[in-house]
C-alpha cells in the first residue's frame, strides 16, 4: 500500500528505557507523532514502561505498534542473533501478546507491527528469519499491518502471506543509492541538523527525491516516516519535521486504524 502526497504517518520508537534507566522523552514525542512503536520488553522496555506508554498513547489518540526485537537488552537489539526460525516466531508472538495486553487495558489494542534494530535489518535479506516474523504476525492477528523498508524480504513475504504492508522511510538516516540505510558504523549515517531532516521528510512525503550517500537523487516511497526517539535532540527534530510537513500541506494521520 502507499499513501498519496497529502497524507503520511509519523512514527517514533518509544518505551525503550528499562527500570530506572530512561531512554528518550516518550511523553513529549507522543504529543508529536501519530504512531508509537512501543518496545515489547526484549530489546528494551519492561512491563511498567509498556503500561505507561500505551496509556499515554491512548490518551493522545496515537496508534500503538508492537516494536518487536531480538532478546538482547545489553546490545539494545542492534546485534544479529542466530536464532532458530521457530524460536524467533514464538518470541515475536510472545512480544505481541504482552504489548497487546497493556494496550487493551488502556482501552485500545496493538494496531501494527514494526521490527527493531538488527532484526529489522536482518529480515530485509534473511529469508528464514523474515518468514518467521511473518508467520508470527499471521498466527497472532493477520489483520495487523506490518511496517518495513521497501524492497525488503520481510515486506515481500508479508505481502505473499496476505498481510497489509506499509512502506517506511527514516527521517534522520542516510540512504545508499540502492535505497537501503547506511550502516550506523559509518560516518554520516545518522543526520542531526533539524532543518535538513525536515526538508528531507517533506521531500519524501511529497514524492520528491532526496540526496543519497553518493550524492545522487533517490526517491523514497514513504507511507510512514520514522523519527528516532533516542537521537540527541529527538523531540526538537520531531517537532520541526511535523511543522514542515504541515506547512507543506501534508496531513498527518496514523495508518494503523
Amino acid at each position: 500500500m502507499s499513501y498519496n502526497a497529502e497524507r503520511v504517518d509519523l512514527n517514533a520508537d518509544l518505551g525503550e528505557g528499562f527500570g530506572s534507566w530512561p531512554m528518550g522523552d516518550d511523553s513529549a514525542l507522543l504529543d508529536v507523532v501519530t504512531s508509537a512503536n512501543v518496545a515489547c520488553g526484549f530489546h528494551a522496555g519492561d512491563p511498567s514502561i509498556m503500561r505507561r506508554v500505551t496509556a499515554q498513547a491512548v490518551e493522545r489518540g496515537v496508534a500503538i505498534g508492537a516494536h518487536v526485537g531480538y532478546a538482547d537488552k545489553a546490545g539494545f537489539g542492534r546485534r544479529f542473533v542466530d536464532i532458530e526460525p521457530d524460536a524467533l516466531r514464538d518470541e515475536i508472538v510472545y512480544q505481541l501478546g504482552a504489548l497487546d495486553a497493556f494496550a487493551r487495558i488502556a482501552g485500545d489494542r496493538v494496531r501494527y507491527v514494526k521490527p527493531h534494530g538488527a532484526l529489522y535489518n536482518t529480515i530485509g535479506h534473511h529469508e528464514a528469519q523474515a518468514a518467521a516474523v511473518v508467520a508470527a504476525v499471521a498466527d497472532y492477528d493477520r489483520t495487523l499491518p506490518v511496517l518495513g523498508l521497501p524492497g525488503s524480504a520481510w515486506l515481500r513475504l508479508a505481502a505473499e502471506a496476505g498481510l497489509t504492508v506499509v512502506h517506511e522511510a527514516f527521517a534522520d538516516r542516510a540512504y545508499t543509492p540502492e535505497g537501503t540505510l547506511v550502516s550506523r558504523r559509518e560516518a554520516g549515517s545518522v543526520l542531526h541538523d533539524a532543518d535538513e531532516i525536515a526538508a528531507r521528510c517533506t521531500a519524501m512525503a511529497t514524492g520528491r527525491p532526496i540526496t543519497d550517500s553518493a550524492g545522487g537523487e533517490l526517491t523514497v516511497d514513504a507511507a510512514s516516516i520514522c523519527v528516532h526517539g533516542d537521537t540527541p535532540g529527538a523531540v526538537g527534530i520531531a517537532r520541526r519535521v511535523r511543522a514542515a510537513l504541515e506547512d507543506a500541506g501534508v496531513t498527518l494521520s496514523p495508518f494503523g486504524r
